[in-house]
């Protein structure tokens, strides 16, 4: 077999075979294929789609490509959660401790972000000490010794995956789900867990637009965990208006800091204890899920969860200064306030717009090397279905950067809609999916 035959048979619509599939991966790994043959392959799959079998190939192929984690030491379950990602989604920072904190193993791998979408990763550092670029060794001894770890991809996790969704990026081949499942289930697989919850997204501030690509990305991914002997759980949940009220990395811890407290804003909490029961029962640790939340309120009113928290910032090198009193870090140089330019009801918000006004602000990036700055964002005062008074505040930006002031609120006022009539609002969870 030759890359140009694999290549041509995919471009045609023919099923590639797992022999295929696996050489074209390994070989482009070791250099005998180049970054333009991986590319045409990508667009071709991105035209041509994938079948469930070539899928769970591309997914095996991906992990053979580096190491797996053994994390058989660690007694009991190991169960993780992932989303697909949106924004202002700050759920893994309060649910991993919540869930390690009764008992059931988290061990996480997360993302920084990229575009619209804000990343675990640039969260968890702007914690001052943070270090979320720990070993494989430190990262299951985390796990065994306080039943939570939270790094990003090492360089010997999933190689293949790393380097294919650079190209993805760069070559408009992102928003295709064989190739999106892969990469998720890929890295899910190889951290050694034995379940996983999911929180596909889907709304114009996810990549999933519509419900019927979410549930088709949900049955794609928990597909592949049924081939690798993993319970997956599906929950598919709106991304129409950002989660919660703050959209940036320090401003995100901020509200986690509220959630721990029992005071997070609604949606933000409704979304975190739905993920967090589901992810109890497929650890063992809760009954059903009236039990799970039970035990998930317990933690947090009780302080348990915060504790965890703490213990494991503590853990990964931090400086907890800020989480145990968050009134001392100082504000960002530029705060300006975006007010309603007439009275009515907030009846849509272009999440996405809002998600790349953030990035604008120094909250994101869009290329991996640039800066992101710790303090920017958007805090929002109003969601979807608030009454309003003209001049009313509906948000609030934070920046260092003085010359975007004015573009950022002129997008941000056109990424908001205001009607004489509150609108319909989606149900924040739509439905359950599993295997």
């Amino acid at each position: 077999m030759t890359p140009y035959e694999i290549i041509s048979q995919k471009r045609d619509g023919k099923p590639l075979s797992d022999t295929e599939i696996d050489f074209f991966i390994s070989s482009f790994m070791s250099g005998k294929i180049t970054d333009y043959q991986m590319t045409a392959l990508l667009m071709a799959i991105y035209i041509r789609d994938m079948d469930s079998r070539e899928t769970s190939a591309l997914t095996r192929a991906y992990i053979r490509s580096g190491e797996t984690i053994d994390l058989s030491a660690v007694s009991g379950r190991k169960i993780d959660k992932h989303s697909t990602g949106g924004v202002g989604d700050k759920v893994s920072i309060i649910l991993a401790p919540l869930v390690a904190s009764l008992g059931v193993a988290v061990p996480m791998i997360s993302g920084r972000g990229l575009g619209h979408s804000g990343g675990t990763l640039d969260k968890l550092e702007s914690i001052p000490g943070f270090r979320t670029d720990l070993p494989v060794a430190q990262f299951r001894q985390l796990v065994q010794q306080h039943r939570l770890g939270l790094i990003g991809q090492t360089r010997d996790i999933v190689p293949a995956d790393k380097r294919i969704y650079a190209l993805r990026d760069v070559t408009a081949t992102v928003d295709c789900i064989p190739l999106i499942s892969a990469s998720i289930m890929s890295k899910k697989i190889a951290e050694g867990i034995d379940g996983l919850v999911l929180d596909v997204k889907y709304g114009n501030g996810a990549f999933m637009k519509d419900a019927a690509q979410a549930e088709q990305l949900a049955h794609s991914l928990i597909a592949i965990g049924r081939e690798f002997g993993k319970e997956v759980v599906a929950l598919l949940t709106s991304m129409e208006q950002p989660l919660g009220n703050a959209i940036g990395n320090w401003l995100e811890i901020r509200e986690c800091l509220d959630c721990f407290q029992g005071k997070g804003p609604e949606d933000l909490m409704e979304v975190t204890l739905a993920l967090a029961g589901e992810m109890l029962q497929l650890g063992g640790a809760a009954d059903s899920a009236e039990d799970a939340r039970r035990q998930c309120q317990e933690a947090l009113h009780s302080g348990r969860a915060f504790d965890k928290f703490l213990d494991i910032c503590r853990a990964q090198g931090a400086d907890t200064a800020w989480l145990r009193d968050p009134a001392q870090v100082p504000p960002a140089a530029e705060r300006r306030t975006l007010a309603a330019g007439r009275s009515g009801y907030l009846s849509r918000m272009d999440t996405f717009a809002i998600g790349m006004a953030s990035v604008q602000l120094g909250a994101g990036r869009l290329r991996a090397e640039d800066d992101v700055d710790p303090l920017a964002g958007i805090v929002l005062h109003k969601k979807l279905g608030d009454p309003l008074q003209a001049g009313e505040a509906l948000l609030e930006i934070h920046t260092r950067r003085a010359d975007t002031c004015d573009p950022v609120l002129k997008r941000l006022e056109s990424a908001i809609t205001i009607a004489d009539a509150p609108p319909e609002i989606p149900p924040l969870i739509l439905k359950k999916m599993s295997s």
